[in-house]
């Protein structure tokens, strides 16, 4: 069985996350979306939280598990029996990050492969931040975020009610 693991803050989950999950899906026999339990981060959402929003999105496919995790990730791959990353790249821009990122994963374990899969060009310029910043002002951004995290996000942040 061929596992690849797809980490992130996922503060919150946005429709390009989901988009890279899918696609992961048809290329592994089972994807493990890895929620970071990251503090240095100061997320909006706990882990927890940030889990069950995955879960709710991704219904009826066996082949998706989400967990929480603390520690190094190729660490969490080791111990899951997994083959690959996960990593999602939106523009040119989250190149360089990324790839300093996958090539410290290959010098800590160059058993785990890093795959780079981009989202719909719809996502491409979508991320969390930036989710939590026009929700602030505007539900302009709901195309972009499934409806059960702009639900979270208005309880938590008591905006657009």
């Amino acid at each position: 069985m061929k596992i690849g693991i797809y980490p992130g803050s996922f503060d919150p989950v946005t429709n390009g996350h989901l988009d890279v999950i899918n696609r992961a899906r048809s290329i592994f026999d089972k994807v493990v979306v890895a929620v970071a339990r990251n503090a240095a981060k100061e997320p909006l959402f706990s882990p927890e939280e940030r889990v069950s929003l995955i879960e709710e999105n991704l219904v009826n496919r066996p082949n998706i598990s989400v967990i929480a995790f603390d520690g190094l990730i190729v660490d969490l791959a080791e111990k899951l029996k997994a083959v690959a990353l996960i990593r999602g790249l939106r523009a040119v821009s989250d190149f360089e990050h990324e790839f300093q990122m996958a090539q410290m994963n290959r010098h800590l374990d160059d058993k785990i492969e890093t795959i780079f899969l981009m989202p719909n060009e719809r996502y491409f310029f979508t991320s969390s931040n930036l989710i939590k910043q026009v929700f602030k002002f505007t539900d302009r951004e709901k195309h972009l975020i499934p409806e059960n995290v702009h639900q979270a996000l208005s309880d938590k942040l008591g905006y657009n009610n």
